[in-house]
């Protein structure tokens, strides 16, 4: 007697829906979708990138196929991979009545062969496979993002072009007193308002005038350093009217940025990132806001390997950078808060080493205190207020 032969268990696809997953590109969008009545076989279409009314009718194309084999009407739901095409085609497939996701494409697996095949196609059929996986109910398959609302997605980018435009004056300050540093001359601060005025009595090392074209390719280099001070001015100013008790009404007394602004040692700066990249959002729990600034620990453990790797760096950085930030200041400002004694006590425990390690995690735990604090009024232990 022949042993049973064994055959590969078939791909489930019995959720009554067509799983449709877009490879987007600049110039093309591949569309990978599986249907129901189609075997395991998935069928692949190319339609123009940004053709939004191709990309509408392909999917009604594949409604009425399945419709026809099954006589049933199916629903789509499509996955994509967050990248520069930001949420602008989710929300459309949305406003259509399309169940739409947007995956982060680093909590996908991938085959860790040294040389592995990528392709469109590929990537395009693993999409298809995650999203399959994951409307299962399969646990820690991938991480969905969750698209902001426009309004707080715009808001955001007045501290992101704020940290754009301070680079550029770094650059351009540097830049100046590199010039002046080749002829022998230290000391000239292109920030200062009389800019201008010293620039004309400075001399070279050596005791001459400045050389007439160098003079001039730094006042070319001034003058576009007052308009990134003009425009850093504009930014900062909508900042603060955003974050003005006056321009919010009065049901919104208690907003999250006044709640931050009235903590010692919390500026207009720090306030307004704080809740435009983390405290806006919505979190379950405190593992989520921790992981969304990626300060979660990352342990590698096995058989007798028990080693930590530091902190994920899988989140927000510019929400990370202000938390390692705010943290030392907390320590100056908050000195008698229990998360300011608790970092003091444990970096006693060490012999005062490791305070970086420490930081980390007066970081992590000063982001979940503040994120309570905001959401549901639990005061920070310690805490001292702002003086009226």
């Amino acid at each position: 007697m022949e042993p049973a032969s064994i055959h590969p268990t078939a791909v489930r696809i019995d959720l009554g829906a067509i799983f449709v997953s877009l490879e987007l590109s600049r110039s093309t969008w591949l569309i990978t979708s599986l249907s129901p009545g189609s075997g395991e076989k998935m069928s692949k279409h190319v339609v123009a990138g940004g053709n939004v009314a191709e990309l509408l009718d392909r999917f009604e194309q594949l409604q009425q196929k399945a419709r026809l084999r099954t006589g049933k009407l199916f629903p789509i739901v499509t996955i994509q991979e967050a990248g520069l095409d930001g949420f602008w085609i989710h929300r459309v497939l949305e406003t259509h009545g399309i169940e739409s996701y947007v995956v982060d494409a680093a909590s996908i697996a991938t085959s860790r062969r040294r040389r592995r095949a990528k392709t469109d196609k590929i990537d395009g059929e693993a999409l298809t496979r995650t999203l399959l996986a994951f409307k299962r109910g399969e646990p820690r398959v991938c991480a969905m993002v969750r698209a902001p609302d426009p309004k707080d997605e715009d808001r955001r980018r007045i501290c992101r072009e704020r940290k754009v435009l301070i680079a550029e004056r770094v650059r351009h300050v540097n830049r100046v007193k590199g010039l002046l540093f080749a002829q022998g001359v230290s000391g000239y601060q292109p920030l200062r308002k009389d800019r201008r005025q010293r620039l004309e009595e400075l001399q070279t090392g050596d005791g001459r005038e400045l050389p007439k074209h160098l003079k001039a390719q730094i006042n070319r280099e001034l003058d576009r350093l007052e308009l990134l001070l003009e425009q850093i001015a504009a930014v900062e100013s909508e900042r603060n009217s955003l974050l003005s008790m006056d321009e919010q009404p009065a049901v919104e007394a208690t907003s999250p940025a006044a709640m931050l602004l009235s903590l010692k040692g919390v500026g207009a700066e720090f306030a307004a990132v704080l809740w435009t990249e983390a405290l806006s959002r919505h979190f379950d729990n405190r593992r989520q806001i921790a992981a969304y600034a990626g300060l979660t620990p990352t342990p590698w453990m096995s058989g007798t390997i028990d080693h930590e790797q530091g902190v994920s760096k899988a989140g927000n950085p510019r929400l990370r950078t202000t938390m390692i930030q705010l943290s030392w200041l907390w320590l100056r400002n908050q000195p008698a808060s229990a998360l300011s004694r608790w970092f003091v006590d444990r970096v006693q425990s060490n012999g005062g080493r490791l305070k970086k390690a420490a930081i980390v995690a007066l970081a992590r735990k000063l982001l979940i205190a503040l994120w309570k604090f905001v959401t549901a009024g639990v005061v920070i232990e310690g805490a001292v207020m702002k003086t009226a």
